[in-house]
C-alpha cells in the first residue's frame, strides 16, 4: 500500500491548489483582527481545528478550543472559526447561531461552499477535497472516507498560520517561546 503515497501526495496537491486565493486572504485578515478565537470541529476535522488552535497560541492570540473549560464567551470583535467539511453538522449550526447571536463574526472551512454552515457564514473558505459526503464511486480518493479533506486541512492551516504570522509580523522565536515546556 506504501506505492500509493504519490497518488495520495498529487491529490493533496489537487486539494490545496484550488483554494481561492481570495478566500485564503479573507480568513487572514479574519483571524488577524480578531480579539479573541473560538475553534470547533467534529471527528478527525476536530484534531485538525484543535492543531490550528494550538498555533494560534503560538502566534500569541487569544484561542480556545470550544468545549474546554477555558473557552471565553464570544462577543463584538471575536471570531468563531468551525470546519464543516459535508456542508453542515447540527452542533456546528448551533454554535453558529449562539456565537452570531452574541456579535462575533463565522469563518467556516468546507468542502461544501453552498452547504448550510457556509451559506450562514460571515467568510468561506473552500477546500475542495473529498469528504464522507461524497467517498463514493470512480472518482473516489485513494484515502478513506474524508481524509482527503482532513489531510488538506492540516497543511491549509499550517499555511495560514504563515500568512498570518507574516501579517502580525510574529518572529518564529516567539511562536517557539510560547510552546510548552511541561512534555
Amino acid at each position: 500500500m506504501l506505492h500509493l503515497h504519490a497518488k495520495a501526495l498529487a491529490e493533496l496537491g489537487t486539494c490545496l491548489s484550488g483554494i481561492d486565493g481570495n478566500q485564503f486572504e479573507a480568513a487572514v485578515s479574519e483571524i488577524s483582527n480578531a480579539k479573541r478565537i473560538a475553534l470547533y470541529g467534529v471527528g478527525r476535522e476536530g484534531l485538525q481545528i484543535k492543531g490550528l488552535a494550538m498555533r494560534l497560541f503560538h502566534l500569541g492570540l487569544k484561542s480556545a478550543v470550544v468545549g474546554d473549560m477555558t473557552t471565553p464567551p464570544l462577543e463584538q470583535g471575536d471570531l468563531l472559526i468551525v470546519s464543516a467539511g459535508p456542508g453542515d453538522f447540527s452542533t456546528v449550526s448551533a454554535l453558529m447561531g449562539v456565537a452570531k447571536g452574541a456579535g462575533a463574526r463565522v469563518l467556516v472551512v468546507t468542502a461544501q461552499p453552498s452547504g448550510g454552515a457556509a451559506v450562514k457564514a460571515d467568510v468561506v473558505l473552500h477546500v475542495p477535497a473529498q469528504t464522507m459526503a461524497n467517498d463514493q464511486g470512480e472518482t473516489a480518493s485513494v484515502l478513506p472516507m474524508g481524509s482527503l479533506y482532513e489531510g488538506a486541512l492540516y497543511v491549509a492551516f499550517e499555511l495560514l498560520i504563515l500568512s498570518v504570522r507574516d501579517r502580525l509580523g510574529v518572529p518564529s522565536a516567539v511562536m517557539r517561546a510560547n510552546h510548552t515546556n511541561l512534555e
